[in-house]
């Protein structure tokens, strides 16, 4: 058989892998392919079908590359405990900002007895340069073997998943499986950062997203601790796995999951609306940012509110009323407008913008404008005055920033950062991503409200990420509060929206494999068919409609 590879074309016989299709002196460049529109692993072995394809290959610049490398990288540090004591049990999460945190579950066993230890063996592992093969096994088989090494968290998946056979993955005697693709062998994990940090280790990787460099760690205590809470939470309530999830929809006890849930978010807005009424005198703005799909909307609702059951009566101003018109960003930004930025901090006039605060705090009467984004144009809008008491709450991904309110003193602000921070695994080494979480939301509420099909979606996100990175991420350290939106019932209920959509999606589009991620990613829970004990006022109703405030 032919195959186009690397710009030639090379015969090859059937059962040949793509990693023996590539020169070893430049193959650990690469980390998965794709053989015409399909990602595969490198140690993928060539079919008769295959005959006449075309085969590109793909380092961390690639999203399925990136998630490979970090995969790997886990599947390693599995391993070197595993060999140092198989009897430690360890479990992986994403409660770090940008990072993995390792910590030992055996309470007997201390990680800083084994820290060293473990750098060393996997530093060791990954010079070695050992194969990884994947064998595809009953799922009896493979429940034995798990019930053999104690992994009690992978029965409980693999039993829940139904399927006769699966793959797992084997290097020098130690089987694994991440539920990702994986690199052919250990050597290609070339550059990462493993070091102690209590009570486990924080591992850090190179990101795609980040031109494949490892991003500074940065202490963030209160979003680290927001994610913590999240974790301790859901370990109390047994909402920390998809088996633990599974099972309440399994045994029809849909009501009580989805209320402690819901009580969980009521628990936060009560402590926020103490916090800020016990501050009242001061406090005269109220600022929120989040990213996409956090629930932003909602939530301001659902916090004016709570305020109001407090004597506190705020006013919101949007901030998307204070977009500049469209050729105007086009001669700051010097593009063309279809190629606009539009989530820079530059589109808003900032001036305008300080200028009402100061006069509303103040006591000034005020005539806001208002944005019509199809016109592309400001009208005047009802004119407003805010009484002394009431504080102003505004909304928007660029909140948080100081240059959006410099005419407020701190002393007056109360910052609240917005973002669904699940702390949910498949099993102990298998943390499930929140990027795909607010992805996910965001598809089920654009096929909803704005009648964007999930690949128009998907197309979008690298756009959106990049504004998440340039301008939140970088002030969510300056906020009072940290509000964790993610409800751990919600992919059950958005599973039934998602799923056959995102099915449609084509092998030939270019949305396709982030489609199959998301497929796997949502195929992994029960579906909650039954909405009708979802409160009017929770925040998922933004995205599946029935919200009393009206969400769109």
């Amino acid at each position: 058989m032919k195959v186009h590879i690397l710009n030639q074309i090379k015969e090859c016989p059937i059962g040949t892998r793509v990693i023996d299709l590539i020169d070893p002196s430049i193959s650990h460049n690469y980390l998965i392919c794709k053989i015409n529109d399909s990602y595969r692993e490198l140690n993928h072995r060539l079919k008769e079908k295959y005959d006449g394809a075309t085969i590109k290959l793909y380092g961390l610049e690639d999203i399925e590359g990136g998630h490979a490398y970090e995969a790997t990288l886990r599947f390693i540090i599995a391993k070197a405990f595993y060999e140092i004591d198989n009897n430690i049990k360890i479990r992986f999460s994403y409660n770090a900002s940008r990072s993995i945190f390792c910590e030992i579950l055996n309470t007997k066993y201390k990680m800083n007895h084994y820290a060293d230890d473990v750098i060393k063996k996997v530093k060791e592992i990954i010079d070695k340069d050992i194969t990884i093969v994947s064998h595809k096994i009953s799922q009896e088989e493979l429940i034995n073997h798990y019930k053999d090494e104690q992994f009690i968290d992978k029965i409980d998946i693999v039993k829940s998943l139904k399927r006769d056979i699966t793959k797992i993955y084997e290097c020098d005697g130690y089987w694994d499986f991440l539920y990702n693709y994986m690199v052919p062998s250990t050597g290609y994990i070339k550059n990462y950062i493993i070091r102690p940090y209590s009570p486990g280790l924080i591992i850090q990787y190179p990101r795609y997203e980040l031109n494949q460099e490892i991003p500074q760690f940065i202490e963030e205590s209160k979003y680290g601790k927001t994610l913590r809470q999240a974790y301790k939470w859901g370990k109390d309530t047994n909402n920390d796995t998809i088996y633990g999830l599974n099972k309440k929809v399994s045994s029809n006890n849909i009501v009580d999951f989805i209320q402690t849930c819901e009580a969980k978010h009521n628990n936060m807005l009560a402590e926020l609306g103490e916090l800020i009424n016990k501050d009242k005198e001061n406090i005269r703005l109220i600022c929120i940012a989040g990213p996409s799909s956090s629930g932003k909307t909602t939530f301001c609702n659902r916090l004016r509110i709570e305020l109001m059951s407090k004597g506190i009566n705020p006013v919101m101003i949007s901030m998307d009323n204070y977009y500049l018109p469209k050729d105007e960003i086009s001669k700051i930004q010097n593009k063309p407008i279809d190629e606009l930025d539009l989530e820079d901090i530059n589109c808003l006039d900032i001036e305008l913008f300080n200028k009402h605060l100061f006069e509303l705090i103040n006591g000034d009467e005020v005539v806001l404008p208002v944005y019509d984004f199809k016109e592309r144009k400001h009208t005047k809008g009802k004119p407003i005055k805010v009484s002394e008491g009431s504080p102003i709450i505004i909304e928007g991904i660029h909140a948080l920033n100081e240059r959006i309110t410099s005419s407020i003193p701190k002393h007056q602000k109360f910052k609240i950062y917005i973002s669904p921070q699940m702390q949910i695994n498949i099993d102990n080494h298998s943390p499930l991503s929140t990027t795909d979480l607010r992805l996910i939301r965001r598809i089920v509420r654009d096929m909803k409200f704005r009648n964007y099909s999930p690949k128009t979606t998907i197309n979008m996100w690298p756009s959106v990420r990049n504004g998440e990175f340039k301008w939140i991420y970088p002030n969510q350290e300056g906020a009072d509060y940290v509000f964790n939106s993610e409800l751990s019932y919600e992919q059950c209920i958005f599973k039934k929206y998602a799923l056959k959509e995102l099915e449609k999606i084509d092998i030939a589009d270019s949305e396709y494999v982030t489609a199959q991620r998301l497929i796997r990613y949502l195929s992994l829970f029960e579906s909650i068919e039954d909405e009708s004990c979802i409160p009017c006022n929770s925040i998922i109703r933004e995205f599946i409609g029935g919200s009393c405030f009206n969400v769109q």
